[in-house]
């Protein structure tokens, strides 16, 4: 009993992660491909100061990492689970076909 406990505080984090409008439209466009900190910007409308803080809560939880090229950080999901989420949520919620939500 112990083992699912600690598995479902593990999933209590995540979920904890992505239970914000801002991180899930973030994870909408990294569910497409890896994307720099100015595409999410331009992509999402979302402050750059907003959307530090919420790529460092998204990188404390697990749910993306980003590598580095020059002075450029391109973010993408690396957590196999979240992304099995995510592409449930992008065919439900982020795009746009409004044949797919119905």
């Amino acid at each position: 009993m112990d083992d699912i406990r600690d598995k479902a505080k593990i999933a209590s984090s995540l979920l904890k992660g992505l239970a914000n409008e801002h991180r899930i439209i973030i994870l909408c466009e990294l569910v497409q491909e890896e994307k720099n900190v100015t595409s999410l910007i331009e992509a999402t409308n979302i402050p750059q100061t907003s959307m530090s803080q919420h790529l460092n809560k998204l990188k404390e939880e697990g749910i993306v990492t980003f590598r580095r090229d020059h002075r450029t950080l391109y973010y993408s999901i690396c957590n196999p689970h979240i992304l099995d989420i995510m592409n449930i949520l992008y065919k439900a919620f982020c795009n746009n076909d409004e044949e797919q939500r119905s």
